[in-house]
């Protein structure tokens, strides 16, 4: 079932809509999605937002180590453009595991800690984040379930973190 969302999604590429979603999605997120930590420095300088991008610093990472450094070796689940390599990949082919997608759960972790925050910032970013979910599949690297085990253990990570960071007295 989850092959079959996948080549739908395929359906859909066209030239330009894949150069958008390739600059927005691969070119500026980046590859390790660094735009979040950019996102979270920035707050992070400021002293009105200085707790929110600790938040947003301290998801990240916990999101990236648990994600990528623990569970991708664990679960070992091989990706969608490794099952059915006849698919043409619009970014370089991943070398790790596909389960679950570090870039959905760094996306919802961060944006999960800016929205305990600042609600209608942590809308626009969360927003963001599922994008950035989706743009996983269009581009034939994870399946579904990696993208929502990926948000679900993200949101749960930043909930924790945030949860603790605002017990802290300033």
């Amino acid at each position: 079932m989850e092959m079959n969302i996948l080549y739908w999604i395929q359906s859909l590429h066209n030239t330009e809509l894949d150069r958008i979603i390739v600059f927005i999605f691969n070119d500026i997120v980046g590859d390790k999605g660094q735009f979040w930590v950019w996102l979270s420095l920035i707050a992070f300088i400021f002293p009105k937002t200085r707790k929110m991008g600790a938040g947003m610093l301290i998801s990240y990472f916990l999101a990236y180590f648990i994600g990528d450094g623990i569970l991708k070796d664990l679960i070992a689940r091989p990706r969608p453009c490794m099952v059915d390599e006849t698919v043409e990949l619009l970014v370089k082919r991943p070398s790790s595991f596909s389960c679950p997608s570090v870039h959905s759960m760094l996306a919802v972790a961060t944006a999960t800690a800016v929205f305990m925050n600042r609600r209608k910032a942590g809308i626009l970013c969360l927003v963001f984040a599922l994008l950035v979910g989706l743009s996983r599949m269009y581009f034939f690297v994870h399946y579904p379930s990696d993208v929502l085990l990926g948000f679900v253990l993200g949101a749960f990570i930043a909930f924790v973190v945030v949860k603790l960071i605002n017990r802290i007295k300033e």
